[in-house]
């Protein structure tokens, strides 16, 4: 089976190295399409991969078409991309534009969008998919598959749940960032110096996020037993409690996904 990506830029060769990784395809089947000559060559260099500027070139012989590019662009992407197909699985990773705007632009049904993070970098990532109607099993699980190749998948019936997916793990990576940074900070005022800040912060992240991942127990219940009555964790909580950090931090997801939507309005607006 032969796949296409257009556009390779992070993301995508997030996928492609995890794919090649995993074994579950070689490089002379994977192609990819980019602007310029210098990225085609900076991409086969790095994974001995096919890759031109030349669009009928590129989807030629594919079998899976995965659309790689900033959404800002996927509109004119697809419209060119359209007269091409043949039948081929189509699968979105651009943020915020719907499958049914995409199956208009492409004329074709067979869509599964997608919502990865940077982790998948790292083959570290979680991925949310969802699939139009008339996408079958063995298409499903192709998609799932390439996603699988750089982290975890979560399948979903309803689309309106992929602007949850990009407000909790699409951009989650930041909101995690801006955390350590803020603990960094707080650790060179107590007179760390940056590689010991950096060291304490962040094996205490990877250190907790194994533990409430093997753990069967609510990560509240977690917070709980590192929490002794008048110590040092209570008075670190009672004093975010007093900022009501948790409520921002609940408010500031719920934007996340308000400007998802938004963004699939804008986008997917039909001249």
């Amino acid at each position: 089976m032969n796949i296409c990506f257009i556009g390779g830029g992070n993301m995508a060769g997030a996928l492609i190295g995890g794919l090649l990784k995993a074994k579950s395809y070689v490089p002379e089947e994977i192609g990819v399409v980019e602007l310029s000559d210098e990225a085609c060559t900076k991409l086969h260099k790095q994974f001995a991969i096919r890759a031109t500027v030349d669009l009928a070139q590129g989807v030629q012989h594919s079998d899976v078409i995965v659309l790689a590019v900033k959404p800002q662009q996927l509109r004119e992407v697809c419209e060119k991309l359209s007269p091409l197909l043949n039948g081929q699985l189509i699968v979105s990773i651009a943020a915020g534009i719907r499958a049914g705007d995409i199956s208009r632009w492409l004329n074709t049904k067979n869509i599964v969008r997608c919502m990865p993070n940077t982790p998948a970098l790292i083959q570290s990532g979680v991925t949310g998919l969802y699939a139009l109607a008339e996408v079958g099993d063995v298409q499903r699980k192709t998609a799932e598959n390439i996603l699988n190749a750089v982290g975890s998948t979560v399948w979903l019936q309803d689309e309106v749940m992929l602007d949850g997916v990009t407000a909790i793990s699409g951009s989650g990576p930041a909101y995690v960032f801006y955390f350590i940074e803020a603990m960094q900070q707080a650790a060179r005022e107590l007179g760390f110096n940056e590689v010991q800040a950096k060291s304490l912060v962040i094996d205490t992240f990877l250190g907790a996020a194994k533990l409430a991942q093997a753990s069967t127990d609510d990560a509240s219940v977690l917070r709980a037993r590192v929490t002794s009555k008048n110590g040092t964790t209570e008075r670190a909580l009672l004093s975010m409690e007093a900022d009501e950090v948790k409520r921002h931090i609940v408010a500031a997801v719920h934007a996340a996904a308000i400007r998802s939507k938004e963004m699939g309005d804008e986008l997917g607006r039909a001249n």
